[in-house]
């Protein structure tokens, strides 16, 4: 196993829980204090439970590196301000495209059902959002003081359906990446509500009775306030801040870490009563279990925190749960902004166009990886390229979404008088790019519909050389391809209870987040995951106190 990762130990059993020496107790132990386990906490207090949340670090996890965008509809009043007649069918129609079965659609439809009172029980602990939405056109992110927006396909004809689309994506009011807002807040209700935390305490493994019933976990903690825990900390915080900059600096850092916990951290067993809730999120960061599941994906730019090294999916998988879609990895090619982009063509190494361009960027990442072995081009001619750098210098863009536009753009694109010498600087079949190009041409025409479906509003035609093919390929590190983990444990979907191989809840534990399989587990689209954080922790949140029972009116998994 990589050293950089909590290390899983098998299950401690014992006969009864009176047999071992706790150095704590409480009704229920959340592991994981992001976003989901902060929601499983607070919904368990609300419950009138005694709740300790443990974490590796100090809470935050992905959700506090993240954008901070909730996927909301079905008529949020913040909808409603912007002028916008949502509702739950909508929504559900829509996602049900998006989702491909990877819930029943009972559960999708409780989802969307639920999705304006779980926003506003957000709102109720502090989460700010607003309505007003973004100038111009298709953004990855929206610009400061734009906070609804539409964050997935809705606008892309093959996937809009029968009913209007609206924007969904629910932005944080705050400045720049908004996760950390978001978090602060969930965590500071969690304060409030009198949840306790145990900072600095990774799991190392689950504590099972007599008849194999989850009663607790041992965790391994530094010493709280010590020297040692804040270097900890330091460090800890120096490898979220340097992520995108120096990957493989914040990989050494993360071997420093695991190497003071181990030399520095002690076990601490905790009782919980009722349960424990694992909400760990994914595992982008286990070098072993990508490379196990989705070997495709290991040149990828990682999506994610230090945490994410799949600590939840492995303590489950140690007491016998089911996993599913550990395969399933979603990677993120936006090529908007700049918004002109998508009026190019995506061709693969041989010159052959394999996508819609204008399709949300993880809708386009899953082909590009998974059919075109991570390599592409987005080809443009002159004066689509004059736009699109006029847009990335002008358009008021993030700098994450412009200056790696304007690089390519400017130093990283293969250039050719005619498509013939494109071709030739490039590698692609010279007859595949004039075919793919003289279709896209005649669809923008309206001589012929787009082989793709790319709407009517997507589609230029590109005939003035000379020609351009920027690189949009995973190993391109002028334009990084991120990528996080979709897969997890199998839970009851009424619950959130972990079930076993056979569709058997494991009493005492649930998932939520990342950690589980669930709403976004087939395709991500920005908000989702958030979204999917309130639902299932609030769930796992409220079973584990009232007890899990199967749910025999809705399916187990998928």
């Amino acid at each position: 196993m990589n050293s950089a990762v909590t290390a899983i130990l098998e299950p401690l059993q014992v006969a009864d829980a009176a047999d071992l020496q706790w150095q704590a107790q409480c009704d229920v132990l959340v592991i994981g204090w992001g976003a989901a386990g902060a929601c499983a906490a607070l919904q368990a207090r609300a419950e009138g439970a005694d709740v300790l949340v443990a974490d590796r670090f100090t809470g935050g996890g992905a959700s506090a590196r993240s954008g901070g965008v909730v996927y909301a509809g079905g008529g949020t009043r913040h909808q409603q301000a912007a002028g916008f007649d949502d509702s739950p069918e909508a929504m559900f129609d829509y996602l049900r495209h998006e989702t491909q079965g990877v819930v029943s659609d009972e559960t999708l439809w409780r989802f969307c059902r639920d999705s304006v009172a779980n926003l506003q029980w957000l709102e109720s602990h502090g989460v700010p959002f607003a309505h007003q939405m973004p100038p111009g056109g298709k953004t990855s992110y929206p610009p400061d003081g734009a906070f609804l927006y539409y964050s997935g396909n809705e606008l892309v004809p093959a996937y809009t359906g029968q009913r209007a689309a609206a924007p969904r994506g629910h932005r944080t009011v705050g400045k720049g990446q908004c996760g950390a807002v978001l978090y602060s807040h969930l965590q500071a209700a969690c304060l409030r509500a009198g949840v306790r935390p145990l900072p600095q305490s990774a799991a190392r493994r689950l504590v099972l009775d007599g008849q194999g019933r989850v009663i607790g976990a041992e965790l391994w903690r530094l010493p709280p306030g010590s020297q040692v825990a804040c270097k900890h900390a330091r460090l800890a915080a120096r490898a979220e801040r340097l992520q995108n900059f120096m990957p493989g600096y914040c990989e050494r850092l993360r071997r420093r870490l695991s190497a003071l916990e181990h030399k520095h951290a002690r076990p601490w067993l905790v009782r919980a009563v009722h349960g424990v809730v694992l909400s760990t999120g994914g595992f982008i960061f286990n070098r072993e279990l990508i490379k196990a599941h989705a070997p495709a994906f290991r040149r990828n730019f990682k999506v994610g925190a230090t945490g994410c090294d799949g600590s939840g999916l492995r303590l489950g998988l140690s007491v016998g749960a089911a996993s599913d879609r550990l395969q399933r990895v979603s990677a993120w090619r936006f090529i908007n902004p700049p918004y002109s982009w998508h009026k190019g063509i995506v061709v693969n190494r041989a010159g052959e166009r394999f996508c819609n361009e204008e399709v949300y960027g993880a809708t386009l990442g899953q082909p590009l990886m998974e059919e075109q072995g991570g390599q592409a081009w987005l080809v443009l001619d002159a004066p689509l390229r004059k736009q699109a750098l006029r847009e990335a210098l002008f358009g008021g863009y993030w700098w994450f979404q412009a200056l790696p536009a304007l690089v390519l753009m400017l130093l990283g694109a293969r250039k050719g008088k005619s498509l013939q010498q494109l071709a030739q600087a490039t590698g692609m079949g010279a007859q595949s790019l004039r075919q793919a190009l003289l279709a896209n041409n005649a669809a923008a025409r309206g001589q012929a519909p787009d082989p793709f479906g790319k709407s009517a509003a997507g589609r230029q035609v590109l005939e003035q050389g000379p020609f351009y093919a920027c690189d949009i390929s995973v190993g391109n590190p002028i334009f990084p391809l991120g990528a996080l983990t979709l897969g997890g444990l199998r839970v009851d979907e009424g619950s959130g209870a972990v079930v076993d191989c056979d569709g058997q809840a494991i009493g005492g534990l649930f998932a939520a987040g990342r950690t589980a399989l669930g709403i976004p587990s087939h395709l991500y689209i920005s908000g989702l995951s958030l979204a999917d954080c309130v639902f299932s922790g609030r769930r796992a949140g409220a079973a584990v106190v009232h007890g899990a029972r199967l749910n025999t009116d809705c399916e187990v998994g998928s």
